[in-house]
C-alpha cells in the first residue's frame, strides 16, 4: 500500500461511498411484500413510496451540488452520509404509508448531493485523463451496492424483520461517515498523505481551477438550466435513468412474478443487470479515457461510449418484449442496463468538462433532470400495472407482462441517441457566464 498513490486509494474510498448509498436505497426493492402487506399497499401506493424518495432526491441535487462547490465536498459528504444513513434506520421506525412517503421523501433529498460531491471530488483530485474511469469506478459500486443489497435484504429480513434490517443499515452508514470526515481532505495540496511528487502530478494535469473564489463567475441556476448544451444533457440523462431506476424499484417484484413466488432466486436473478451495469461503468469508464488519450478530443471520446450504450439500450428493452422467459428476460435486462450505464461516465465528465468550478452545481442539475425522469419511470409502471390489473389482469400478470414499460424505455433511448451527436463538451458554462458577466 506504501506505494499505491492516493488518489487511488481514495478511488476505493469514494467506491464504496457509491456502493453504500445503493445497498441503502435498494433495499427497500427487496422489502415491497413485506412492507405492502403490514401497511396493506395497493401497486399504486408502493409506487409513490418509492417514487417519493425519487422526488426528494431530484429536487435538492442543485442546491446539494451548490453547497459542495462553495463548503467543499469534506464537510458536505460527511454530512450527507450521516443525513441519509439517520434517513435509512427511521425507514423501519414508519408506521403507516404517511409516515414512510416523509421518511423516503426526506431520505431522497439527504442523498441528493452524493454523486454531485463525488464529482468535486474528481475536479479537486484527478487529471483530465483519469476523469472517465473514476466516474466509472464510482457509479460501479452503486450497481454493486444495489446488486448485492437484494440478496443480503432477504435474509436480513428472514432473520431480523425489515424493520431492524434498515436500522442496520443506517448504523454502517454512520460509521463510514465518521470515517469520511477524519481522514479526507478538500484537496491534495491539503493532506500529508500525499507525497510532493504525486501532488505535482495532479496539480500539473488537473482542470485548472480559480484560486480566489471571489474570481470565478457566478453561475445561477437559471443560466445553468436554460444553456441549450445542458438541456441536451438533461434530455438524455432523463432516458438513461428512466432505463435504470426499473431495477431499483420495479425488478425484483417484477422477477419475482415472474419466477411465480422463488423471492430467494429472484433476489439473485435481479443480481445479474446490476452487475452488468457495474462492467458497462468500467467499459465506457476505460473508454472515456482511452479515446481521450489517443485523439485528445473531449467531444469524441465522451460521445462514442454514450452513443453505443444508448444503442445498446435501445436493443435490450426492446428485446424484452419479445419473451415471457425469466432467464431471457433477465438477459435483456442485462444488456439494456449494461448500455445505459456505459452513458453515465461520458455524461458526468461531460459536465465536469462545461462546469469546472461549479462542478457540483453543473453535474447536480442534470441529475436533478434524470431524477425526475426517474420518478416518472416508477410511476409510469405501476399505473401501467394498474390498467392491467383493470382490464383483467390478474396481480401477477399486471406486473410480469407490463411490456408497453420497456417499449417507453427503448424509445427514450433512442432519442437520446440523437442528442448526443449534438452534445459539445467544449462549451464551458463558466467561460459563457464570464463572457456575460455572471447576469
Amino acid at each position: 500500500m506504501k506505494n499505491v498513490p492516493t488518489r487511488f486509494l481514495l478511488a476505493a474510498s469514494t467506491f464504496l461511498i457509491s456502493v453504500l448509498m445503493y445497498v441503502d436505497r435498494a433495499c427497500i426493492g427487496a422489502a415491497k411484500d413485506d412492507i405492502s402487506s403490514d401497511f396493506n399497499l395497493t401497486n399504486i401506493q408502493w409506487a409513490w413510496v418509492m417514487a417519493a424518495f425519487t422526488l426528494g432526491y431530484a429536487l435538492f441535487q442543485t442546491p446539494s451540488g451548490k453547497l459542495a462547490d462553495a463548503r467543499g465536498p469534506r464537510v458536505i459528504m460527511a454530512a450527507i452520509i450521516t443525513a441519509w444513513s439517520a434517513l435509512t434506520a427511521l425507514t423501519g421506525a414508519a408506521w403507516n404509508t404517511a409516515s414512510m412517503l416523509v421518511v423516503r421523501f426526506l431520505f431522497g433529498a439527504a442523498e441528493a448531493g452524493g454523486f454531485p460531491t463525488l464529482s468535486k471530488v474528481t475536479f479537486n483530485w484527478y487529471p483530465i485523463k483519469e476523469r472517465g474511469i473514476i466516474q466509472g469506478i464510482n457509479f460501479s459500486g452503486s450497481r454493486l451496492g444495489g446488486a448485492i443489497a437484494y440478496p443480503i435484504v432477504v435474509v436480513l429480513i428472514a432473520a431480523l424483520g425489515w424493520k431492524m434490517t434498515f436500522v442496520v443499515f443506517g448504523l454502517v452508514g454512520l460509521l463510514f461517515a465518521g470515517a469520511w470526515w477524519l481522514v479526507f481532505r478538500d484537496k491534495p495540496e491539503e493532506t500529508r498523505y500525499v507525497s510532493e511528487e504525486e501532488k505535482r502530478y495532479i496539480m500539473e494535469n488537473r482542470q485548472r481551477a480559480q484560486t480566489d473564489r471571489s474570481q470565478v463567475a457566478p453561475l445561477p441556476f437559471l443560466r445553468i438550466i436554460s444553456n441549450p448544451n445542458m438541456g441536451l444533457a438533461m434530455v438524455q440523462y432523463v432516458a438513461s435513468n428512466f432505463t435504470f431506476y426499473f431495477t431499483l424499484t420495479w425488478m425484483f417484484p417484477y422477477l419475482k412474478e415472474g419466477l411465480q413466488g422463488a423471492g430467494t432466486l429472484a433476489s439473485f436473478y435481479a443480481m445479474a443487470p446490476l452487475i452488468g451495469g457495474a462492467i458497462g461503468n468500467w467499459v465506457s469508464g476505460f473508454m472515456v479515457d482511452g479515446i481521450y488519450k489517443s485523439s485528445g478530443s473531449l467531444t469524441l471520446s465522451r460521445r462514442i461510449p454514450a452513443i453505443v450504450g444508448f444503442v445498446l439500450a435501445t436493443a435490450g428493452m426492446l428485446l424484452v418484449t419479445t419473451t415471457m422467459d425469466p432467464v431471457m428476460r433477465v438477459i435483456f435486462l442485462t444488456i439494456a442496463i449494461f448500455g445505459a450505464d456505459m452513458t453515465l461516465s461520458p455524461s458526468w465528465a461531460f459536465c465536469i468538462d462545461i462546469g469546472k468550478e461549479h462542478s457540483g452545481s453543473v453535474s447536480g442539475t442534470m441529475n436533478m433532470a434524470g431524477n425526475l425522469g426517474a420518478f416518472s419511470s416508477i410511476l409510469v409502471f405501476g399505473y401501467l400495472a394498474d390498467s392491467l390489473i383493470q382490464a383483467g389482469a390478474s396481480p401477477t400478470e399486471a406486473i410480469a407482462g407490463n411490456t408497453t414499460f420497456f417499449v417507453i424505455c427503448g424509445c427514450l433511448n433512442a432519442v437520446a441517441i440523437g442528442l448526443w451527436l449534438l452534445m459539445n463538451p467544449n462549451k464551458s458554462l463558466v467561460a459563457e457566464a464570464a463572457a456575460q458577466g455572471g447576469k
